[in-house]
């Protein structure tokens, strides 16, 4: 699917063969979450998750994220990012409106984990929890 911005010269796709795996890694590798990730996982990532590219007018993709889901009950959103270039648009807002109402999640319950962005979630619905537990990859 696509979506065009109503005021913007951007984007957004969830076609997979769209996502700029350079792009992508070089985002990730510049975040606080995903700095320590190597390539081969960043990329083995989004394999099979609902992926989300913002892309401006000259096709470069400035903006990605992900989501996990069993695309009945459960789904979680991960590694949410947009350029620093293209910030203070609106694109992550847009992001995230675009994802809650994707027909492949729109039934599920999302959930995430944000260190800074409380904000930004809450005026999408989501509500601050506590009871989060993570088991780490060995």
């Amino acid at each position: 699917m696509e979506w065009n911005h109503d005021k913007l010269p951007y984007r957004i796709s969830d076609r997979a063969e769209e996502l700029q795996p350079d792009v992508i890694v070089a985002l990730l590798k510049g975040s606080y979450w995903a700095a320590e990730r190597s390539e081969e996982t960043i990329k083995k990532s989004w394999k099979d998750s609902l992926c989300f590219g913002v892309y401006g007018t000259d096709g470069v993709q400035v903006g990605f994220m992900r989501v996990v889901t069993d695309g009945a009950t459960f789904s979680y959103l991960c590694d949410v990012i947009v350029d620093a270039e293209h910030r203070g648009h609106g694109l992550g807002k847009w992001m995230i409106a675009v994802m809650v109402d994707h027909p492949r999640i729109r039934g599920t319950s999302i959930y995430l984990g944000t260190r800074d962005a409380h904000g930004l979630y809450e005026k999408y619905g989501f509500v601050r929890h506590e009871m989060m537990a993570r088991r780490v990859a060995r």
